[in-house]
């Protein structure tokens, strides 16, 4: 389409009907045509040939103005709408398309809320169930060593400790199949802290040490805090089940950026590491920690199982959502927008830029083709075109097409004035010539 206007509008400068298949073959070239670029180099160039053949010719120079007009609406203006007209049919089909999506998001939040709703119950039977029944393991371990308690019962006690230590294990594998990656960050009590772990874990018959340095940012996050509960409550629910009667310590630094927390405790011989669980415990924590933006590590040192986490005081950085519908549409119907306001004025800007060029080229022409008075009234009929040649400018003014001579008539047009202002301006002189011999002298009023 593109080539089939580039061919027609240069042919207008021949035959102005070109004009009606280089409009249609540009309309459908804005229409089909999805780059912009390539489109508007075919028509610089285009036009700049049409400008070029105007500076070549002197004889088309007066038509100027009407083939910048023909090469302008039927070329560029005619793109413009076919772009419009592309641009609102792909509007369109962007709100339909963005309809659709919308009902599959509608669908997928049901469900994506009911997933989240399980891991929300999943991450809290796991951290606060869990660390309580673990917490009742260790009493029913310690009923079982005391001396004042009979046999019978301390059997009774040994059962309860087993089936204890069996639903914790349990829970681990029912967590494990609800949970996903979204966890909430419920169940923690409000304000709670290590501390108030340490206490109930202290009170519960734990050999538990709490050493908190440096001062607690005012400004840490709720992640931040959720995180730092979790890590310790998970750390003395492993202790209390893969180490019972050990000795933990929890060392919690707040430096100026982030909280480093270290959970450590003795390893009992022959029992398994707190890794080798079939629950989502340390799996969750690491992730968790990550999700604040921190790192996490646990395993054994020696004869010690620690577990290490950074925690930046400072939430992480969410992802961008990606744009509502909303804003999709707003783009959309801005590019629209201005590219209907380009429709008038790109043509126009440009045919003021066309016009005022050759103009300025056209008075240049003038200007070196003008015949002054007196020389014209000292012409005479009859004088050869050797005689009246140094009277004569060295270039002819523009002149209008379809003025024909008769055969064996040579005509030359010159300017009367160059001055844009003044009432001549536009009129020229006409010498005829036949065989060298000057045979008319008359006048062309524009």
């Amino acid at each position: 389409m593109l080539a089939v206007s580039a061919t027609c509008l240069p042919a207008t400068i021949a035959d102005v009907r070109w004009a009606l298949p280089a409009a249609v073959s540009s309309l459908l070239a804005g229409r089909v045509v999805r780059r912009v670029w390539p489109a508007v180099a075919v028509f610089a160039a285009t036009i700049a040939v049409g400008v070029a053949i105007l500076v070549v010719v002197p004889a088309l120079l007066a038509q100027a103005g009407t083939l910048i007009a023909v090469w302008v609406g039927a070329g560029l203006l005619p793109w413009l709408v076919g772009v419009v007209w592309r641009q609102g049919a792909e509007l369109v089909r962007a709100g339909w398309s963005r309809a659709e999506q919308l009902e599959r998001e509608q669908r997928l939040t049901a469900e994506q809320v009911r997933l989240r709703e399980r891991a929300r119950i999943a991450q809290d039977m796991h951290d606060s169930l869990g660390h309580e029944l673990s917490l009742i393991a260790l009493r029913a371990g310690a009923l079982k060593v005391s001396p004042d308690l009979a046999e019978t019962h301390r059997d009774a006690a040994e059962q309860v400790r087993a089936g204890l230590a069996d639903a914790v294990d349990r829970l681990g594998e029912i967590v494990g199949v609800l949970r996903d990656d979204a966890g909430g960050q419920q169940g923690r009590p409000v304000g709670a802290g290590p501390s108030d772990l340490v206490q109930r874990a202290a009170a519960a018959g734990v050999t538990v040490r709490l050493t908190q340095s440096g001062t607690p940012s005012p400004t840490a996050s709720a992640m931040h805090d959720h995180a730092v509960y979790r890590v310790v409550q998970e750390a003395l629910t492993n202790a209390t089940r893969h180490a019972p009667g050990s000795a933990v310590e929890v060392v919690v630094t707040s430096e100026p950026t982030q909280s480093v927390l270290r959970v450590v405790n003795a390893l009992v011989p022959g029992a398994p590491a707190a890794g080798a669980s079939h629950g989502s415990g340390l799996p969750g924590l690491r992730e968790r920690v990550r999700l604040a933006g921190g790192t996490f590590e646990a395993g054994r040192r020696a004869d010690r199982w620690e577990v290490v986490a950074r925690i930046p005081h400072a939430a992480a950085v969410e992802v961008a959502a990606p744009p509502t519908a909303t804003a999709v549409r707003r783009r959309h119907r801005r590019r629209v927008s201005r590219t209907a306001v380009a429709v008038f004025l790109v043509p126009t800007l440009a045919y003021a830029a066309l016009v005022a060029a050759v103009g300025l080229w056209r008075h240049q022409v003038v200007n070196r083709a003008v015949l002054t008075a007196d020389a014209y009234a000292s012409l005479q009929i009859g004088q050869r075109r050797t005689q009246v040649a140094p009277l004569l400018p060295r270039r002819q003014a523009p002149h209008p097409r379809g003025i024909a001579a008769a055969p064996g008539v040579v005509c030359e047009y010159y300017a009367m004035t160059s001055d844009p202002f003044d009432d001549r301006s536009g009129d020229a002189y006409r010498l005829c010539f036949r065989e060298g011999v000057l045979v008319t002298l008359d006048t062309l009023r524009s």
